[in-house]
């Protein structure tokens, strides 16, 4: 039995911050909308989101300080998250998109429903809506990270998350069943 050699690895220049930003995305994750509500609501795409504890529910993601959503969240005491499906791609670039409208009118162009709790748009079409409730707030570096307790969720479990991975939307592969030989 022959062992193949892996191929070696690309070095990276921890402080290249163009290196380092493709080296992290290496890593796929799901993709979500995070949104607050009030007089001038507002949202953006983030994939930094992570579960973090099931007693008491907590979620997490990471906001760049120079954003504007870093100063909306800031001021907020609740937000909402909607996990993408798999055919939301536009809805995920809108919202990644510095150019798009401010206020209320950001959210003209995609289907959404007002939060219960936090009255922060839920995105339509979505796999999962979660309302939060601000818990912690650490700083991150360039980042900081929110720390919100889950006060609703809901979630469709027929819809395939969207998934981000190398710069690029992708989605899930069918699954591959393996037959029994007769």
């Amino acid at each position: 039995m022959s062992l193949m050699a892996a191929p070696p690895a690309e070095l990276v220049d921890v402080l290249d911050s163009k290196q380092l930003r493709a080296t992290f995305g290496a890593f796929p994750t799901g993709v979500t909308v995070v949104t607050v509500g009030g007089d001038a609501p507002r949202g953006m795409t983030a994939n930094s989101f992570a579960s973090v504890s099931l007693a008491p529910p907590l979620v997490l993601f990471c906001v760049n300080k120079d954003a504007v959503m870093h100063h909306n969240l800031e001021h907020s005491s609740t937000f909402s998250v909607s996990v993408l499906g798999a055919g939301q791609e536009a809805v995920a670039r809108h919202f990644a998109n510095r150019s798009r409208p401010a206020g209320a009118g950001q959210f003209g162009t995609v289907g959404w429903t007002p939060g219960q709790v936090s009255d922060a748009p839920l995105i339509e079409g979505a796999v999962a809506h979660l309302e939060c409730g601000k818990w912690q707030v650490y700083d991150g570096g360039d980042h900081t990270i929110f720390l919100g307790k889950v006060l609703t969720a809901a979630r469709w479990p027929d819809r395939e998350s969207l998934l981000f991975s190398d710069g690029r939307f992708r989605g899930f592969l069918p699954e591959h069943r393996e037959g029994r030989a007769a």
